[in-house]
């Protein structure tokens, strides 16, 4: 499984519907709506990179209002 948070930037006044569209995605864990440099942060749990990069990413990225994404995987180190 790999993880990854998605930071989203909106056009004004989209980021509520925005986040609570995105929130219904398949893969989607959560999806908050804050303040600061982004609009939304997204939390993915998605079967692979493939399926996060080629499935779920895409799917985010067509949601109305959203100008901008940024998608940091989780760095997991064994112990």
């Amino acid at each position: 499984m790999v993880q990854a948070y998605i930071l989203i930037q909106t056009e004004v006044g989209r980021a509520a519907l925005a986040a609570a569209t995105i929130a219904e995605i398949s893969g989607v864990a959560s999806s908050e709506e804050v303040s600061g440099p982004y609009d939304v942060i997204v939390r993915v749990d998605a079967a692979d990179a493939t399926d996060l990069t080629q499935n779920v990413v895409p799917q985010i990225q067509k949601v109305a209002g959203i100008t901008r994404t940024l998608t940091c995987p989780v760095v997991t180190t064994a112990t």
